[in-house]
C-alpha cells in the first residue's frame, strides 16, 4: 500500500491481487507464439533468465497480446470523483466505486486541489462551499425521508420496512448536490497491456494532477510486482519521443530520470 498526502487527503493506492507468477505467464503465452513447443512442455526450462529473454523480446519488437494474458486488481481511496470520471473512460477495464445511493454521506470527506490548498483565501471559500453542500445534503435527506416514509406507511409497509425504503430513495436524490471534489473508493482490474495504455497517459504531465499522482502510485506497486513488464513504462516519453507536440511539457529528460528511478 502506498499513502501520499495530497490536498488535505491521503490518496492510498494498494495492489490488492494479480495473477500468480505474472511475467512467467506472459513468458509462456510468448513461448507458444515463437516456438514448437505444446502446452505439456510450455513451462519446461523456463528458467528465470529464459523469462526475462522471453519479455525483453516482446517489449523490443512490440509484440504486446501476450502481456493480455495477466491482470491487476487495484483498490484505490482518497481520490475525488472528478478523478473517478477519468478513470472510468478507460473502458477495458472492470470498476466498483462506492454507490452514493446506498451510502449514507453523513459527513462527506472532499479532496482540495493543491493550488486552492496553497492559497488561504481560496482554501476558506473551497471549505465554505463543501460544508454547504455538506449541509444541503442533509437538509434534502430530511426532507425527503419524511414524504417517502408516510408515502411507504400509507402503503401498508411496516415501520421498518418504510424507514429502510424512504432512507434509500431520500439519499439517492440528495447526492445530486454534492460536488465534483467529493471523496470516493474503487477498485478496478485491468490487463497488463490497459495498463500500458493507461500509465502512458495518465503518468504524462499533461494529465490532471490529481489522477497523475494515482497513476504513478499504480505503477510504482505495479513494477514490484513484475519488474521486467513494466521496467520501461510510464508516460509516452519515457520510451520515445513526446508525442504532444505544443503541448509537451518541455521536461522529458527530468520525467525520464523520475520513472527510471521510480
Amino acid at each position: 500500500m502506498i499513502l501520499k498526502f495530497k490536498g488535505g487527503f491521503f490518496v492510498k493506492v494498494k495492489l490488492i491481487e494479480y495473477t500468480p507468477n505474472p511475467e512467467k505467464v506472459v513468458s509462456m503465452a510468448a513461448k507458444l507464439c515463437y516456438s514448437s513447443v505444446g502446452v505439456d512442455d510450455i513451462e519446461k526450462d523456463l528458467t528465470d533468465e529464459k523469462v526475462d529473454k522471453f519479455l525483453n523480446m516482446l517489449i523490443n519488437i512490440g509484440h504486446e497480446s501476450p502481456i493480455e494474458h495477466v491482470n491487476f486488481t487495484f483498490a484505490v481511496e482518497g481520490i475525488s470523483r472528478s478523478c473517478s470520471h477519468q478513470i472510468v473512460r478507460h473502458r477495458i477495464a472492470s470498476f466498483s466505486q462506492q454507490s452514493q445511493r446506498y451510502v449514507t454521506l453523513g459527513s462527506f470527506e472532499y479532496i482540495i486541489p493543491p493550488e486552492i490548498e496553497s492559497i488561504p483565501e481560496a482554501k476558506k471559500i473551497f471549505i465554505e462551499s463543501m460544508e454547504k453542500d455538506q449541509k444541503a445534503y442533509d437538509e434534502l435527506v430530511d426532507i425527503l425521508f419524511k414524504k417517502h416514509f408516510n408515502n411507504f406507511s400509507e402503503d401498508g409497509k411496516t415501520e421498518k420496512e418504510a424507514k429502510l425504503l424512504a432512507q434509500k430513495k431520500s439519499i439517492e436524490d440528495a447526492r445530486y448536490v454534492f460536488p465534483n471534489a467529493c471523496e470516493t473508493k474503487m477498485v478496478f482490474t485491468m490487463n497488463a497491456r490497459s495498463l500500458f495504455n493507461f500509465f502512458k497517459h495518465r503518468c504524462c504531465e499533461r494529465a490532471q494532477w490529481e489522477i497523475r499522482e494515482m497513476a504513478t502510485l499504480m505503477l510504482k506497486e505495479a513494477r514490484k510486482a513484475a519488474p521486467i513488464i513494466f521496467k520501461n513504462i510510464g508516460p509516452n516519453c519515457v520510451a520515445g519521443a513526446c508525442p504532444e507536440g505544443k503541448m509537451s511539457c518541455g521536461k522529458i529528460n527530468e520525467i525520464r530520470q523520475k520513472f527510471k528511478q521510480l
